[in-house]
């Protein structure tokens, strides 16, 4: 093999070039792994600029399309370009909405960084559906859509022509969650290199609790989505009114849809849960903030509330607002992914002991808890007969027939019971998102530099867009760890 510029281990002279996507999460894995900055980072959205500049100051930034860029702008060697290229007309989110030619061709931008720049590597994430590209044809609405028969054509081409420019290419599908990211997203990745080395993809370092090498301890556990929570937030009681949803900021009353899906997530992950997920609380206040450690029932109990004699709990789980889906559990596994316009909620389940003079108390308001004989202390929301068609009985009904089963939202928490007095909801705030994407909590997403120099602030929805866009630190510094930590052993052979 020819050793040439490009054959070397990555050196100060050979440039970076992260051609990024959404609140820079690729150069923070980069910077991870080289121990450097990356040199130049392009984007067309100034807002994503902004953010990245607050974070990277020392990067060069171009605010510009991928495709008017030249190569050739960028001075020496270029060991590494990663591509991000807009994945929307790719995603099985995008259903079937209609395309745009130019931007679903975006990574054929890869090809004019091998045969300008001719790169030692480059790398490219997107969605699983990538494999999937192929031509578009015009729909009778006037639009574009995927060819049904011709799936997976432009992809071959694609890669073909990267091999012609003497690229080897491979590709895989990996999961945040097994490179300690606390999310489950799974994308696909693209390897291409000409320097005649191998290339690598890294060894999973997380896994299921429930598997041998993780038991073992070869592997860590899952990061889970109860560690990304910040307990510190308020929760909104649902049954607040209009005019109290609007003085908190929230929107209530919920779409009934909303609550059906809240109301089987309480049954599925409280009530007829084997382990709730469990907070304590004290003095009506969470006793533990974001990051801790919440009980769980094979744990002792949460602080003893003062004046009431008897403990008040808080259980919880995570539901996802859109169509056929309950959500999942705080705990046992990691968040869902992350999107642009995020779906992701947390419920949280305010739990009194089941004792008669208990009326329940809500974090914001007071809710109107409905009591049934002194002993059912079921918040309206659940009563609701689950043993068979999911009916919702009015109030003004009597209560349905009580079975041998709780099926009134009571609770069994170590050994005693406990009755739903309220029940919150909010959205999750953006740090929360951000961490579950892998990105350290000193990382600046509120606020940006723009090409002034000057500080922008950054609305909650520009920020959840940021995050959804963005490519998970852990895997970015796992795939480079992977393909250039072996070149120092090649150099000094």
């Amino acid at each position: 093999m020819m050793r040439d510029d490009f054959t070397f281990a990555l050196l100060p002279n050979e440039q970076i070039v992260d051609n990024f996507a959404g609140g820079g999460g690729t150069s923070s894995g980069l910077e991870m792994a080289f121990g450097r900055p990356v040199d130049v980072a392009i984007n067309h959205d100034p807002v994503a600029l902004a953010m990245h500049r607050a974070n990277h100051p020392n990067t060069r930034h171009l605010c510009e399309s991928v495709w008017d860029v030249d190569p050739r702008s960028i001075k020496g060697a270029v060991g590494l370009v990663w591509l991000s290229p807009d994945c929307k007309h790719f995603s099985k989110a995008k259903g079937g909405a209609p395309v745009e030619k130019r931007i679903r061709g975006l990574a054929w931008v890869a090809l004019r960084w091998a045969a300008i720049k001719r790169p030692r590597v480059i790398m490219l994430e997107n969605v699983e559906e990538f494999v999937t590209w192929g031509p578009v044809v015009r729909h009778e609405d006037g639009g574009h859509r995927p060819c049904p028969r011709r799936k997976g054509r432009e992809f071959n081409a694609f890669v073909n022509a990267l091999r012609r420019q003497g690229y080897a290419v491979d590709w895989r599908e990996l999961r945040a969650c097994d490179y300690g990211a606390p999310t489950i997203r799974k994308r696909f990745f693209m390897i291409a290199r000409r320097d005649g080395l191998p290339i690598c993809w890294p060894e999973p370092t997380h896994g299921d609790p429930r598997r041998r090498d993780v038991i073992s301890g070869r592997l860590l556990p899952w990061r889970t989505a109860a560690e990304c929570i910040d307990w510190s937030l308020p929760c909104p009681s649902i049954f607040l009114s209009k005019e109290e949803g609007r003085a908190l900021g929230v929107r209530r009353p919920l779409a009934d849809a909303t609550l059906r899906r809240v109301a089987k997530g309480v049954m599925r992950y409280v009530v007829d849960a084997a382990e709730p997920f469990i907070v304590g609380l004290a003095n009506g206040e969470y006793s533990e903030r974001a990051g801790s450690r919440a009980t769980g029932i094979k744990q002792p109990l949460g602080t003893v509330v003062a004046g009431g004699g008897k403990h008040a709990l808080v259980s919880a789980f995570l539901a996802k607002h859109y169509g056929g889906v309950v959500g999942y559990a705080l705990h046992g596994e990691p968040l869902h992914t992350v999107t642009s316009s995020d779906h992701h909620s947390l419920v949280t389940c305010h739990l009194m002991t089941n004792t008669t003079g208990h009326a329940g108390a809500s974090m914001s308001a007071p809710a109107p808890t409905i009591t049934t004989g002194g002993h059912h202390a079921a918040v309206q929301a659940f009563l609701v007969k689950y043993y068979g068609s999911d009916q919702y009985p009015r109030l003004q009904e009597p209560m349905h027939t009580v079975t041998t089963r709780d099926r009134f939202a009571l609770v069994t928490v170590a050994g005693e019971q406990y009755a739903i007095a309220d029940i919150g909801l909010r959205m999750l705030a953006p740090r929360e998102l951000f961490r579950a994407q892998g990105f350290a909590d000193d990382y600046i997403i509120d606020r940006g530099i723009d090409e002034d120099g000057r500080e922008i602030r950054l609305t909650k929805t520009e920020q959840v867009r940021m995050c959804g866009n963005s490519v998970c630190p852990p895997v970015a510094r796992a795939l480079v760890e992977a393909n250039f930590q072996h070149e120092k052993a090649w150099r000094v052979a």
